[in-house]
């Protein structure tokens, strides 16, 4: 019972230890939230641009310092802590940057939009001018055209009746001519024919006049 009792001693101290550093670092990661979150709002009130990243990278700085002077027990858990807060200074570090990149390049589409709006905006008074322009020509030949369009109406209408009359006298025409070649072919077969009976009786009567004139010879 005597040797059980320094062995138990000793685990009863170091189950003390165990729960003074639980409690330490419990404590620790309380005092690192309320840093935390006193530093969130604090950038969100004053509105901290990239010139306050550069004081929130020195502040955990202090804390790592603070921490390393603690005594050899809050060793463990300062270890600890310190690699909590990098990993959380990365993932801010990291959150920020995509904050930053997002808001630029809103900026950027929103520049983009705004420029477009204005060529936009500029167009559309132009073709209001336009139109405008267009509403308001009036054609300085106008009168003369409708007299000239009346006329041609008129001519139109005095056409169509020239236009029956023309075929009407170029089919009588065409008769005419027909006639007027068959007639004329029929002088041309007449005038062929009495050149053939003047001819034939001429050779009839010389040959007439010479059974005369021997006869007349053989007289004397």
């Amino acid at each position: 019972g005597n040797r059980a009792a320094p062995h138990h001693s000793k685990a009863k101290v170091a189950k003390q230890k165990n729960k003074e550093k639980r409690k330490n670092r419990k404590k620790e990661k309380q005092r690192k939230e309320r840093k935390d979150n006193k530093e969130r709002n604090s950038r969100k009130k004053k509105g901290f641009s990239e010139s306050s990243e550069m004081q929130t990278t020195e502040q955990p700085q202090q804390q790592q310092q603070l921490m390393v002077q603690n005594s050899g027990s809050m060793s463990f858990s300062s270890h600890l802590s310190k690699e909590d807060e990098e990993m959380s200074k990365s993932a801010l570090s990291t959150f920020r940057a995509k904050e930053e990149e997002i808001e630029k390049k809103k900026m950027e589409v929103r520049d983009k939009v705004q420029a477009h709006l204005g060529r936009v905006e500029e167009e559309t008074k132009r073709l209001a001018l336009i139109r405008e322009e267009l509403e308001a020509l009036a054609d300085p030949m106008r009168k003369e055209v409708a007299l000239v369009r009346k006329r041609i109406d008129s001519v139109n209408k005095e056409l169509k009746p020239l236009g029956h009359t023309c075929q009407k006298k170029e089919k009588e025409y065409k008769d005419a001519l027909e006639a007027f070649n068959e007639k004329n072919r029929e002088k041309v077969q007449l005038i062929t024919k009495l050149m053939e009976l003047v001819s034939e009786s001429e050779k009839m009567r010389m040959t007439k006049l010479e059974e005369l004139s021997k006869h007349v010879d053989s007289i004397h």
